[in-house]
């Protein structure tokens, strides 16, 4: 079945601020196994203009702004950085509310500088939620020294999309990362934050796995029995509390995806800028020619999302988008750092 869809919501797209490339490609630091890709506004309009996409939440990739093997710098290192990402993040919305939203990024493992950030971002800026990496030097999401971040997540509704990290193991020669250590990475985290008892303590935060939550529905029978404490149909219903994207992923994962995930629980994504253009088109297109019914293929491309964004919910990123971030420019003087990154890179 083919479906041509023109006003999309794609939860699961990136931003790479100039400097903040810059910054990794100077300090020799790549994004999952590959060099950050350049971006820019009009080339990620352009590629949602192909996909029929009308508004993507844009949101920093790994490695995020505490580098691995960095755990040792001071936190302002890393609390620099995510305002900076922030910033610049927020003031792309502000140009275009049609057409962007943002995940804000946070300092972890820094939970102080975390929630001072959270509330600037939600606050200040207006962030559609937050983005969190999979798991922080080898501690996964749902680890105690994170409950007081969840905590305030949960008191805020906040949703969050759970983006995989590095993992804490050694990677294969001629295995990328993001090939396949990504995919155990999300799945890691979705068992610990389940069996941590962190969805009852919060239930008023909603996190979306990236990349249909890696091998968990597949394999969510195996790690049924470790998410419930023992009882599978509880850990069943726990792993079934997610939300899940569908960035790159292929045809062959959309059945165990759909097994376990309840039709309001899927979202749209792409993956933006990190594929090339023609395998984000092409993951687009085999979502497009899978074989679901209409109802189901309008929630996964927008219906979902609208429901966790309201603001979405007329068609456009309205007039409540651009009014919720009208005070930006005072909090943005010209020798602020976005205005000084653009000025640089004028």
């Amino acid at each position: 079945m083919t479906s041509r869809v023109v006003s999309r919501i794609d939860t699961h797209q990136h931003i790479v601020p100039p400097g903040y490339r810059e910054w990794l490609l100077a300090e020799g630091v790549d994004a999952g196994g590959m060099a950050p890709p350049a971006w820019s506004a009009q080339a990620a309009v352009a590629s949602m203009d192909e996909l029929h996409t009308e508004v993507g939440i844009v949101s920093l990739s790994t490695p995020g702004v505490h580098l691995s093997g960095d755990s040792a710098r001071p936190s302002p290192y890393a609390r620099e950085w995510a305002r900076r990402v922030n910033d610049f993040s927020a003031e792309t919305v502000k140009d275009r509310p049609d057409r962007f939203g943002f995940f804000a990024t946070l300092t972890l493992p820094d939970v102080d500088g975390a929630l001072d950030e959270l509330a600037h971002a939600l606050d200040v800026l207006g962030a559609d939620g937050v983005i969190l990496p999979t798991n922080i030097y080898g501690r996964y999401l749902g680890d105690p020294a994170f409950d007081a971040l969840f905590d305030e997540l949960n008191r805020r509704r906040t949703t969050v999309l759970v983006h995989p990290s590095e993992l804490p193991a050694a990677p294969v020669d001629g295995i990328p990362p993001f090939a396949v250590d990504f995919l155990l990475d999300t799945t890691r985290a979705a068992l610990n934050i389940a069996q941590s008892g962190t969805l009852e303590r919060c239930p008023e935060v909603r996190m979306i796995l990236s990349h249909a939550g890696g091998f968990m529905p597949y394999a969510a029978g195996r790690m049924a029995p470790f998410a419930g404490a023992g009882d599978p149909n509880l850990g069943r219903e726990r792993l079934g509390r997610f939300y899940f994207d569908i960035a790159l992923s292929s045809p062959t994962a959309l059945p165990s995806l759909f097994a376990l995930a309840t039709p309001d629980r899927v979202l749209f994504g792409s993956d933006f800028p990190f594929p090339p253009q023609p395998v984000v088109v092409g993951a687009a297109r085999s979502w497009e020619q899978f074989d679901v019914d209409p109802d189901l293929r309008h929630a996964v491309d927008r219906g979902n999302a609208e429901r966790l964004f309201p603001r979405l919910a007329a068609g456009t990123a309205t007039d409540a988008a651009a009014d919720a971030r009208a005070g930006l420019d005072r909090h943005h003087p010209s020798d602020s750092p976005i205005a000084t990154a653009r000025t640089a890179h004028a």
